[in-house]
């Protein structure tokens, strides 16, 4: 340990901080007391005993310290010396993070596989950005050109796809003295800014940044432009803007990791940060075997080439799964301060409160809801808040766009318990997923009559401009359709369906399509697990055809039964399997069939 604790003094005293050293004298599960902690900060990371295990101080009292440690801590006693760095808990940010698998405190996870194994080895200290690795930095400022916090000095090829850009960091401003071309490390520097006190900055590609920080930008913006996933009930009854945040709450066995699997891979963003927080290790597998053998739909490479994925789960230790929130939203904004759309899916945040009341109680703080520390409402709302359109630091207009999606798992399904509270009070978009619906095997299984999107209204114009003048129009009707189906089967359930009129009959019908031809949509099928925008809308504008063709032929005593049997209507059912480069087609048929179909009826009829 004298080692170390020489090496923390070179660094330290370097970096202007003072080095605090302590001893343990209590061990409590992820919570370590340590006394002689004077000087330390909030929040700074600290080593722990010889064996070097990561923690972090959450709370300071006199000399003695409240820390929780992101390893497992069997072993430890009172003695063991405690060491601390200084510096906040902070994540590496370069070219180097895509591709990866990283765990809640930005620890490699293929490295360290082959380093020690496959269980994680205690106090394993291993860089998240590769040292050795060299990239080609392509410059895009020139000597003597001035530069502020924010703007793009170059570029690396992280991959076919995807162009890194290398930010100046926050509170470095001035002229560019020195730019280099080539391939570098991670740690080697590519330019020199000369700031306004005449001091000169090496820059590298590598910065880094406090998980626990906001990072900063220009202006927050309104959302005006949806997140197109490809999941029709989304996208058309309950969309997400882009900067938006949504929450997704279910029971056990309702679909939420399937519907956040069906975001990451469809979702229209140019990066997915997925963070796997105290879920099963299988799901996570699951991610890791599926990305890199399906296509992005635009470039046609795998999906993990534009993803980062966050594993802490279940058996990891709890504390760091507090952490590895923070870490992925963290490099979220990084992604996003560049110009991109980034989606975040967690999963789940009720994992993640849970770890949040564990080290509360270990504190002995004044408990709140249900054991939660009285903070939860605000620390959720910390991380939602993080998510937004904004325009970012730099001198030119550039935009960019973090939309944060969170998994919420009530235990027993209990939407009123606070974390669902708490989330909802904070989200706009609302997924609620039914046990029901998937008892009946119908997926994704959100309950359309409590699922909710405040960002429709706002995004009316887009829909307009984009899909069609009346996209906005179809949606209310479908949406009022599904209504009264729910009103009309308290009336059959009472009194049977007898008593319904013929125009209640064919609205009961088209519902049933409704929800069966359309909002349930297959995620295992290479083409129903993906509708685009145009697909969607004609699909939905071929049933509220029917529907109103349907209505004026029972005015005109058509009979039902032959309205319903028409041999189109299986056409329409099938509709949503007709691949996207053979939708204009096949669709214009299903229309001509249509109406060709319910002429032939009328016809009958008036003879």
């Amino acid at each position: 340990m004298t080692g170390v604790i020489d090496a923390l003094k070179i660094l330290t005293e370097s970096e202007g901080y003072g080095l605090s050293q302590g001893r343990i004298i209590k061990v409590s599960g992820p919570l370590v007391i340590a006394e002689g902690m004077r000087d330390a900060n909030m929040f700074d990371v600290v080593r722990v005993s010889e064996s070097e295990l990561i923690g972090e101080i959450l709370e300071i009292h006199g000399d003695r310290a409240s820390i929780q440690v992101y390893e497992e801590t069997s072993g430890l006693g009172p003695g063991s010396p405690v060491v601390s760095t200084g510096e906040p808990l902070s994540v590496e940010l370069g070219p180097g993070l895509l591709e990866n698998m990283f765990d809640g405190i930005q620890r490699p996870l293929e490295v360290m596989r082959e380093t020690v194994g496959s269980n994680i080895t205690r106090g394993i200290n291993i860089p998240a950005l590769d040292r050795s690795k060299k990239w080609g930095f392509t410059p895009a400022v020139s000597k003597g050109d001035t530069v502020v916090p924010g703007d793009i000095l170059g570029t690396v090829r992280e991959n076919v796809i995807f162009e890194h850009r290398i930010l100046v960091p926050v509170g470095v401003e001035g002229v560019v003295e020195e730019i280099n071309e080539g391939e570098f490390t991670v740690e080697e520097t590519v330019a020199v800014i000369r700031t306004p006190d005449g001091t000169s900055r090496e820059l590298t590609m590598m910065q880094k940044w406090p998980v626990r920080k906001e990072r900063p930008y220009k202006q927050k913006l309104a959302p005006d432009e949806p997140l197109i996933t490809g999941q029709r009930i989304i996208d058309t009854l309950f969309p997400i803007a882009k900067g938006g945040v949504a929450a997704v709450p279910g029971p056990f066995g309702s679909g939420k990791t399937v519907v956040q699997h069906q975001l990451a891979k469809w979702a229209d963003a140019d990066l997915v940060v997925y963070i796997g927080c105290g879920e099963r290790g299988n799901e996570m597998t699951d991610v890791l075997m599926e990305f890199p053998e399906l296509k992005d739909p635009k470039s046609g490479e795998p999906l993990m080439k534009r993803t980062v994925l966050i594993a802490n789960t279940s058996d990891m230790p709890v504390a760091a799964r507090e952490a590895s929130i923070y870490t992925g939203i963290t490099i979220a904004e990084y992604f996003r301060d560049m110009g991109y759309s980034v989606a975040l899916l967690a999963d789940s945040t009720s994992r993640w409160a849970e770890a949040l009341r564990e080290m509360s109680g270990r504190l002995e703080e004044m408990p709140g809801e249900e054991g939660y520390p009285a903070y939860l409402s605000s620390r959720l709302a910390q991380f939602y808040e993080r998510a937004g359109k904004v325009v970012t630091l730099g001198s030119g207009e550039r935009q960019g766009a973090l939309t944060a999606i969170g998994a919420v798992s009530p235990p027993g399904g209990d939407l009123s318990e606070p974390v669902t509270q708490a989330t909802l009070r904070i989200v706009k978009v609302f997924w609620g997923l039914d046990a029901n619906l998937a008892y009946r095997r119908h997926f994704p299984a959100i309950n359309w009559l409590t699922s909710y999107s405040l960002y429709v209204d706002r995004m009316g114009d887009w829909y307009t401009k984009n899909i069609s003048r009346d996209f906005n129009a179809c949606r209310t009707e479908m949406m009022r359709i599904l209504q009264e189906e729910a009103e009309l089967e308290e009336i059959v359930r009472l009194v049977g369906i007898d008593a319904l009129s013929p125009r209640e009959r064919v609205t009961l019908d088209v519902a049933r399509s409704i929800r069966e031809d359309y909002l349930h949509q297959d995620a295992f099928h290479d083409v129903d697990t993906y509708a685009a925008m145009n697909k969607q809308y004609r699909m939905l504008k071929m049933i509220l055809d029917y529907y109103h063709m349907s209505q004026k032929a029972a005015a005109k005593g058509v009979a039902l039964k032959d309205i319903f049997e028409m041999p189109v209507r299986e056409k329409i059912g099938r509709a949503k399997y007709v691949p996207q480069d053979e939708i204009d087609e096949e669709y214009d048929i299903i229309e001509q069939e249509l109406s060709s179909q319910m002429d032939a009826l009328l016809a009958k009829e008036g003879e």
